[in-house]
């Protein structure tokens, strides 16, 4: 499967819903995407169901994070589906050979070791015990009197009796029957983030969606990424910009850094995001830094004034930037 390029991945990371999902696996509260069965619908997706707001294009926005590079998936299961109504809300049916009736009694066949008759259980059956109907000696003992030589069926409309009946399938919902070479037979999937997508979402793509959500909801007017421009008519790009509600207008912006060594964020970062609000000018700046920012940088916020939030993961700077930007 051939990886989405660069730029179609940026356009993936963008997309709301896709940001949603990536956050739940981020944050724990989703490891692994498993399907839950319902029976008359199939396999669905119910967190995806929700992200989406209705079912009808969950398939799709699967397919297309797994096509994206975004989502790795496994096999899950196989399923039926009607070939006349699409539903999953089927019985399997054993069926004569012969006559294609499902009226098919299932029994098993004994042999008495010792005489060697064959025959079905029921022709067996004596006042509750197993008594041979050839040679009159009670069975007692399996694997000593006698074994169970297998499965014996016997249609009970037209009377044949056979060893293997044919499976077939009957719709619940439309009544239609349908053999196997009629069904609709589909693969079901689990799905997982995938070790590339995990590591974009570590390097804040997924962690603009609950800041979003949380501003949005205290009034804040919220764009991301966000622009402003700045004295020298530039135009400068920020991971965030949230304007507050009320007559004085305050803008906030926010920028992430993540270490792509796993121990500090460089002072970098925080020079950057001070170049872009000396000419932006904002009314407050924040500088998120997984998992820690380097001494100088530490410095260097405080002396540009600019707001840092120090966080070992996603959910602490989530909740620490929360905290940031009500006080």
């Amino acid at each position: 499967m051939p990886k989405a390029s660069k730029k179609e991945l940026l356009k993936l990371y963008k997309d709301h819903k896709v940001q949603l999902l990536i956050s739940k696996f981020v944050s724990d509260e989703l490891g692994t995407l498993n399907p839950i069965y319902d029976p008359k619908q199939g396999f669905r997706y119910p967190i995806i169901d929700d992200i989406m707001g209705d079912s009808s294009s969950t398939e799709k926005f699967l397919r297309n994070l797994f096509e994206g590079g975004v989502l790795e998936r496994k096999l899950y299961d196989k399923i039926v589906y009607c070939p006349s109504c699409s539903s999953a809300n089927l019985s399997v049916h054993y069926t004569c050979p012969h006559c294609k009736s499902f009226d098919v009694k299932k029994s098993s066949l004994i042999e008495h070791i010792k005489c060697g008759y064959i025959d079905t259980e029921d022709h067996f059956q004596r006042d509750g015990k197993l008594v041979c109907p050839r040679c009159n000696k009670e069975l007692t003992n399996p694997d000593l009197d006698y074994h169970r030589a297998g499965v014996w069926c016997t249609c009970n409309q037209c009377e044949k009796s056979f060893d293997i009946p044919v499976p077939a399938h009957f719709c619940r919902e439309c009544h239609q029957n349908f053999t196997f070479d009629e069904a609709i037979y589909r693969d079901v999937y689990s799905y997982s983030l995938t070790p590339e997508a995990s590591k974009e979402a570590s390097l804040g793509c997924v962690l603009t969606v609950p800041i979003i959500e949380f501003l949005e909801h205290r009034g804040f007017e919220v764009e991301s990424p966000g622009f402003l421009d700045g004295k020298s008519g530039t135009r400068h790009m920020f991971d965030l910009t949230a304007v507050s509600a009320g007559e004085k207008k305050k803008t906030t912006v926010i920028d992430f850094a993540t270490s792509t060594d796993d121990d500090v964020v460089s002072e970098q970062s925080v020079i950057a995001l001070f170049a872009k609000i000396f000419d932006a000018a904002p009314d407050r700046a924040c500088l998120v830094a997984i998992p820690r920012m380097s001494e100088n940088g530490r410095k260097l916020a405080s002396l540009y004034k600019i707001d840092l939030i120090e966080a070992s993961n996603q959910i602490t700077a989530i909740d620490s930037l929360k905290a940031c930007v009500s006080e």
